[in-house]
């Protein structure tokens, strides 16, 4: 089976947990090479089997053997990284925040576009499936109207110092870390839009970002929604969708992973409580879905518009924090 031949920008966590692994599970995609301005992709290459190491990010780039990137590179570096890879003519998955602003990701998904190349923002979660099972019990009405949907990502960071999360320069807060998630569900659990948001945070007096924010946003069909996220409270990440004749919890949304890759969908109704677990390879999902999308030459289910409109929302969220106004979307 022809495989993408995909180069890994850095030696980050994520990539070495989480993406590495799933690249070597995918079945049209492969590690190619692997870059590091740190001295450590020899190391870590050694570590993967990777054919080939890189002592910097352009000469990647310049590799004729690299169809594709993955940017696993702290926020603030994103759009740069992308502008280059796709200059490069090299395909990529980047990790969300696609970046910092709704126009930084415009001008992203904008000049892919230009030089033909795919581009994906890596939310892993919406590729299980027990996302589009929840939008498919909602169509089916089997819980009435939706009235009503909460979403909380969270967890206690118990080392703070020299954390990126906590670097404001870098595109730090725990609403660009892990908010952009549960703002990201809302919309395309919903299907709508916001046209009001109204976001409260706590802000860390020390490091001069968000380590919790607390939000509201009014949909444009009418749902009402809150979000949580937080680097101050226990793992959390679910979300619940309420309507007039039952409800759908689903407790493992963003990480179904830390569990095997089972997704739980609660159904409950006055009388009736139903499970529907399914269990899939988030990561590797991600990965082989891109992937074919490139092979193929087709276009990616997640949308770099809908990036767009993702970090118009956590902007105006922001705003928010800092005017301590609702924003409304004109």
């Amino acid at each position: 089976m022809e495989k993408v031949r995909w180069g890994i920008l850095s030696t980050a966590n994520i990539a070495q947990k989480s993406l590495i692994p799933a690249f070597e599970r995918a079945n049209n995609a492969v590690v190619t090479g692997i870059a590091s301005t740190s001295g450590k992709a020899e190391e870590v290459a050694a570590q993967f089997n990777i054919a080939k190491s890189y002592s910097s990010y352009e000469a990647m780039l310049q590799d004729p053997e690299i169809d594709a990137v993955y940017i696993p590179l702290p926020n603030h570096l994103h759009k740069k990284w992308t502008l280059e890879a796709a200059e490069h003519g090299k395909h990529i998955l980047c990790e969300k925040p696609a970046s910092l602003t709704a126009q930084e990701t415009q001008e992203m998904v904008e000049f892919c576009k230009q030089k033909n190349v795919k581009f994906m923002e890596a939310f892993m979660y919406q590729f299980h499936p027990q996302h589009e099972r929840v939008r498919e019990i909602i169509k089916s009405g089997e819980i009435g109207e939706v009235k009503y949907m909460r979403a909380s990502f969270s967890f206690f960071l118990a080392q703070p110092e020299g954390n990126v999360r906590m670097d404001s320069s870098k595109g730090g807060g725990s609403l660009y870390d892990v908010g952009c998630y549960a703002i990201h569900a809302i919309r395309n659990i919903i299907e709508s839009e916001p046209v009001e948001v109204h976001v409260q945070a706590n802000m860390d007096s020390d490091y001069k970002v968000d380590t919790s924010a607390f939000g509201y946003m009014q949909m444009e069909n009418g749902v009402r929604a809150h979000f949580d996220c937080s680097f101050d409270m226990v793992f959390r990440a679910e979300y619940e969708v309420i309507g007039t004749e039952g409800q759908i919890k689903v407790p493992r949304a963003f990480r179904p992973d830390n569990v095997g890759g089972e997704g739980l969908i609660i159904v409950q109704k006055e009388a009736e409580t139903r499970e529907e677990k399914i269990v899939v390879d988030i990561y590797r999902a991600e990965v082989e879905h891109l992937s074919q999308v490139i092979l193929e030459d087709g276009e990616p289910s997640y949308t770099g518009e809908n990036a767009i409109q993702n970090m118009r929302v956590v902007e105006a969220c922001y705003q928010s924090i800092k005017t301590g106004n609702s924003i409304k979307f004109v």
